[in-house]
């Protein structure tokens, strides 16, 4: 098979696949392995601070010379919020955590801080970051005129064909297609519509009848079949996170890699609880308690930074009840192996 196209020959890879960016999980080391063997890595740096930022693409940069992607959560901050629903967030998580021995401190309003993508912006344009990509939301005109007078590559994420109307309307370059069964975050920024919730089949289908620019699509994908069928009906190209979580570069702890290698297809759920924003994982003591409680959960970043604490406590104790699992539907066949072995698999299809 043929795998050159006008989506390699724009990000300049030998193979028409993306590593996801899965802030949390996916590793300086991930995003180099892939794009040595052929792929683009995707570095995640949503939220961060810019000098975390810096830090981490300095040493994607000192393991490959290949080009590589940089991740924004394009979100509008700061956001509105009720002071009463994060009282009573707080309250709850207090006492949760209590009833289950996990260390909990309440936060209060003038601990927490919001990083935008406004404030990554300067470093992106300093370190010459070749390909953006984002989700949450579009950049604004003035941005993308920046970027593309940089000759940055922007590569935006849509949920639905009302989504990609606007993105294509944009000097944009690339669009991501996700369909529900993608694990992680729903890359959703028209928030005050209903949640979409499109297969990535048909969702490829309507956003090609309303662009021609060069399309990703996400969601469900794990194999050299899989790859096969989508660029048959019309994608440039795959973006791949959930067959990445239990690989060698993973940052994922161990009982999270149990947890998605022992799942199937029907156990994963959507859900608000970790972060304030929908998003597909395994359910656990946390997401179950958090979505049966019937209290109203803040919007992201808000809820996100009161479950910091919970989430970074789960990791040093490898306890997966109290971390967010984010996984897609075909989770399960995530194997134990480096990145670049997964990538080759997918190619040659063993």
């Amino acid at each position: 098979m043929t795998w050159n196209n006008s989506l390699t020959q724009l990000l300049y890879i030998d193979y028409p696949i993306v590593q996801a960016p899965m802030l949390g999980v996916s590793t300086p080391e991930m995003a180099a392995a892939a794009s040595d063997a052929g792929a683009l890595g995707s570095l995640a740096i949503g939220g961060l601070s810019p000098e975390t930022a810096q830090q981490l693409i300095r040493k994607v940069k000192a393991l490959t010379n290949k080009p590589f992607a940089v991740n924004l959560f394009a979100h509008p901050i700061p956001v509105q919020f009720s002071i009463d629903e994060f009282s009573q967030m707080n309250t709850f998580l207090e006492q949760l955590c209590k009833e289950n021995g996990v260390p909990y401190t309440p936060l209060t309003i003038e601990n927490v801080r919001f990083y935008s993508y406004k404030d990554q912006l300067d470093i992106l344009l300093e370190e010459n970051i070749e390909i953006v990509s984002f989700t949450f939301g579009i950049l604004t005109d003035e941005e993308i005129r920046l970027f593309k007078s940089k000759g940055t590559i922007l590569i935006a994420t849509v949920t639905s064909v009302k989504e990609a109307r606007l993105v294509a309307a944009t000097d944009i370059d690339i669009i991501t297609v996700q369909g529900i069964e993608a694990g992680g975050h729903r890359g959703t920024f028209l928030e005050h519509d209903h949640l979409p919730m499109v297969g990535l089949l048909p969702l490829l289908s309507q956003v090609q009848a309303v662009t021609n620019k060069p399309l990703l699509a996400a969601g469900g994908i794990y194999n050299k079949a899989g790859i096969d069928a989508i660029l048959a009906l019309g994608a440039h190209g795959v973006q791949i996170g959930s067959l990445f979580l239990a690989s060698m570069e993973s940052a994922a702890i161990e009982s999270y890699k149990d947890a998605i290698q022992q799942s199937v297809a029907e156990d994963s759920i959507l859900t608000q609880s970790f972060s304030g924003r929908w998003a597909r994982g395994l359910p656990n003591l946390y997401t179950q308690a958090v979505d049966s409680s019937g209290i109203s959960i803040p919007p992201y970043p808000v809820q996100n930074s009161l479950t910091a604490a919970i989430r970074e406590l789960a990791r040093k104790t490898n306890n997966s009840q109290f971390l967010s699992l984010w996984a897609g539907q075909n989770a399960s066949k995530a194997p134990r192996r480096t990145t670049s072995e997964i990538i080759r698999q997918l190619l040659e299809g063993n």
